[in-house]
């Protein structure tokens, strides 16, 4: 077993603070010691966070690694979107398994774990999307709790395609709240999106902007509280995702007040970017479908109206339990360019999953979030609410040693030029970062140093999921 010793550092937590030294036997952490109490040890290997953070490695629980969309698939595969994720300091992934209508789930999760196998950089788990509900797929959804593979999705957007209706959701919820699953929600009322995106194309409003104009916060928040509403009438755990509109949170709000399982979650893009600045982008390129680039569901919201700055309150106030990337890029070039001249053959995605721990910390520099609840919404509490903690998300004994040394006094300048995922453009172009990712180790094994990327496109290993161990 080799032994590494992390020396000189302060390893936050989402708990609070403290100067300690970490020591790893193998692929896990052995102790948190105090500073210099072991100044006999000779380690394998020393890593000096002298002035840095010593914080537990990123989950990412919301990826779509080579995901099918609209005729084309995620940019990302397993291989390069995970590699992406260990330059950020992402340590684990959870990524979506998709049943569509026909589909068999259980051949659909053999197809993921083929493409995931030998291929990820990091550690990753799978959730299930169950795009057709039927007595098939809610049997699958009590077999796949013995698989580790304990939360599912469902959508009330994409008619015909993914959407089940309330009586199919009931039903899904009502086997989770028999085997202790977890309901994740794609809460927009697809329906009514429908309508509103024929109406405006065949007035001629066909660039990017109109995609978000077309699914307004109010579909949201209906949808959002129907969710609720179901989730409260079975007595399913519920978990929101991409939470973009603050009328939405509001209600997740007001449902964890009165002691409900509610979750919400939500992403860096619903933090900085708008529907004016980004989706209403025009380029000498690409004219107004330069928007496209940012063309996501749910949408990016209107600045004037004050989402940004809501959202990072119900992160201060818990609210926000998770922030997470919804990570499907798609190039611009033979892809997103599919939706010239009608938004709504835009395929829906961003590349985020190399920059969430950055552009969280920012946060933190900024005022808006202290550094130990960057570390919870970014690693402590995605792992309590996907049945990893203990294992991931913590640096405590007898936990994975996945850690990031993280420099707190660094920069990072974010641009296509110097990203590492799959994509032709960068979303996050120009934003400078007061920090910077300086080591990080998965398992015990340094997968990025000063010298850049030095993994392997097979230490990454299929993690077995327990219950969510976030619940009342």
């Amino acid at each position: 077993m080799t032994t590494t010793m992390i020396t000189g550092g302060t390893v936050v937590s989402a708990t609070g603070s403290t100067r300690a030294d970490v020591l790893i036997d193998g692929e896990t952490i052995a102790a948190v010691l105090a500073p210099g109490a072991l100044p006999d040890l000779r380690p394998d290997m020393s890593i000096d966070a002298t002035g840095k953070y010593v914080i537990p490695g990123g989950i990412d629980a919301h990826t779509h690694m080579e995901m099918p969309f609209g005729g084309t698939q995620a940019s990302d595969t397993f291989e390069t979107g995970t590699r992406a994720a260990a330059w950020g300091g992402t340590t684990t992934i959870i990524d979506f398994v998709v049943q569509a209508h026909g589909q068999r789930v259980q051949d659909q999760v053999a197809l993921w774990h083929e493409k995931a196998s030998g291929n990820s950089a990091v550690d990753y788990g799978f959730h299930q999307i169950i795009g057709e509900v039927n007595a098939e797929s809610l049997k699958a959804i009590d077999e796949l709790v013995g698989e580790g593979i304990t939360s599912f999705k469902l959508f009330m957007a994409y008619p015909g395609v993914f959407l089940s209706s309330d009586g199919q959701i009931l039903q899904a919820m009502q086997t989770a709240a028999r085997n202790g699953s977890l309901i994740m929600m794609h809460a927009e009322n697809g329906s009514a999106i429908d309508v509103l995106v024929q109406q405006a194309l065949e007035r001629g409003e066909t660039g990017p902007y109109h995609h978000g104009v077309t699914r307004p916060w109010q579909a949201e928040q209906e949808a959002t509280h129907r969710a609720i509403m179901l989730a409260d009438m079975t007595g399913a755990p519920l978990y929101v995702v991409h939470v973009s509109a603050k009328q939405a949170l509001a209600r997740i709000a007001e449902a964890r007040n009165l002691g409900q399982n509610v979750f919400g979650e939500t992403c860096p893009q619903y933090l900085y970017l708008s529907l004016e600045e980004q989706l209403g982008a025009v380029s000498e390129q690409w004219g107004e479908l330069e928007g496209a680039k940012w063309v996501c569901s749910t949408p990016l919201r209107s600045r004037a109206e004050g989402h940004q700055d809501e959202l990072w309150k119900y992160i201060r106030t818990g609210d926000v339990t998770t922030v997470s990337t919804d990570h499907c890029p798609f190039c611009m070039k033979d892809q997103k360019v599919l939706g010239a001249g009608d938004f709504a053959r835009i395929p829906n995605g961003m590349g985020s999953v190399e920059h969430r721990m950055d552009l969280l910390f920012q946060g933190v520099k900024d005022g808006r979030i202290s550094k130990e609840r960057w570390v919870d919404v970014c690693c402590t509490t995605p792992a309590r609410m996907f049945g990893l903690y203990g294992k991931k998300g913590v640096i405590a004994p007898g936990a994975d040693a996945d850690i990031v040394v993280y420099d707190p006094n660094g920069h990072t300048s974010i641009s296509v030029e110097t990203h590492h995922m799959n994509i032709d453009y960068s979303a996050w172009e120009g934003f400078e970062i007061d920090g910077h990712v300086d080591v990080v180790l998965s398992r015990g094994r340094v997968i990025v140093d000063e010298s850049g990327y030095v993994g392997t496109k097979s230490h990454g290993r299929f993690v077995k999921r327990e219950l969510s161990q976030n619940l009342i």
